[in-house]
């Protein structure tokens, strides 16, 4: 994506090497978000990412997802639904569980948080392996909505990724 935002949003991702262990380069977003201006292109430039498949909401991935998601449902006139970890929301949920690279773990959604037919678009902060993104496609496709794509503020595309998410577009912003 050319776009002089896209510099200055990728100009405050911070690298923290051996984060959270050893061998591994942690991109850290938290400065990007302290500064207003940085923060307010990636918005705008995720929504303007978006627009352009209509959604009917997007869904935000706890914990970062929430932080982008919220902001792009905003701006483009559309609801947001949380999907969370297990136990954190308080009405009946629907849930799937996903596999790791050792053992499993799970998300959750509220079991009436979509319409059937609504066209969804996931939102999240970092495309990695895409075993949560992928996971939360498949509660979107159990509760009758239409998956209509993906958007990450950045995407590490060493890792694949985006093959797991594969028959849906996927837009990133910044690629590592």
């Amino acid at each position: 994506m050319a776009d002089s935002r896209v510099d200055a949003v990728r100009a405050l991702i911070r690298d923290v090497p051996d984060f959270p262990r050893a061998g591994i380069m942690f991109k850290d977003i938290t400065p990007m978000l302290a500064d207003a201006r940085a923060f307010a292109a990636c918005v705008d430039l995720l929504a303007e990412a978006i627009a352009p498949r209509k959604p009917d909401a997007l869904i935000g991935i706890e914990s970062r997802g929430f932080i982008f998601g919220a902001p792009v449902a905003r701006a483009l006139g559309v609801g947001f639904v949380p999907v969370r970890k297990p136990g954190k929301l308080p009405h009946r949920t629907r849930r799937v569980e996903y596999a790791l690279e050792y053992g499993t773990d799970a998300l959750e959604m509220h079991h009436d948080a979509l319409v059937a037919g609504a066209r969804v678009i996931i939102v999240d902060d970092v495309l990695a392996t895409g075993g949560t993104a992928s996971a939360a496609g498949r509660l979107v496709e159990e509760a009758g909505g239409l998956l209509a794509g993906f958007a990450f503020a950045i995407e590490l595309a060493f890792l694949s990724g985006r093959t797991r998410l594969s028959g849906h577009p996927v837009d990133a912003l910044i690629s590592y």
